[in-house]
């Protein structure tokens, strides 16, 4: 099955009652994944789907690729998010303007250095796992940042917090923001 479009997303009110009684057939998908316009990969019900989107359009979760009247069944996006690294910079608070700094500009050196995206709130930053984990936490741990601390959570412990352009930033397409999509019928 060739999917081209999006008909539109479980969480849409019209889409809502249609979905009640279907059978959901998910497209699981993880973060990155989910950022590509072109893909091919078998649904949970082993269902080959090749999805081709237009340039710049990226699957959400919750995403209807595909709907069948005749059997009531949805072909779904479920897109999982990965690990975060939450990076603690509030013990930097009241320190010396040196160390703030000092600090700063290492730890930014230390990811930039890594190519990691980054989002930072207040005094949290936000790292998506995009190499092993263990990885991460040596790069942490060998630059022995002063006032700085990190830890792994879900990204499902993280989105909630964020914007929707910084969930785009780590999450890719994964964001569970509102949007619409041109109406469209499967055939």
């Amino acid at each position: 099955m060739l999917v081209e479009t999006v008909l539109g997303n479980m969480n849409e009110p019209n889409w809502t009652d249609r979905l009640r009684e279907a059978r959901i057939d998910d497209f699981v998908l993880d973060q990155w994944d989910a950022q590509k316009s072109r893909i091919r990969k078998a649904t949970s019900s082993g269902a080959e789907l090749a999805v081709s989107l237009g340039r710049g359009v990226r699957l959400r979760d919750g995403d209807i690729l595909a709907f069948d009247d005749a059997t009531g069944t949805a072909v779904v996006a479920r897109i999982t998010l990965g690990e975060v690294m939450v990076v603690h910079l509030d013990e930097l608070r009241g320190a010396s303007p040196d160390l703030v700094i000092r600090s700063a500009v290492e730890l930014g050196h230390a990811i930039g250095n890594q190519h990691w995206p980054a989002v930072v709130k207040g005094t949290t930053m936000y790292v998506p796992l995009t190499v092993d984990r263990k990885v991460m936490d040596s790069v942490m741990r060998t630059h022995a940042f002063t006032g700085i601390s990190h830890e792994f959570v879900p990204g499902t412990e993280v989105i909630a917090y964020l914007a929707p352009h910084e969930s785009r930033r780590l999450f890719g397409g994964a964001d569970s923001t509102p949007h619409t999509h041109l109406p469209a019928q499967l055939n």
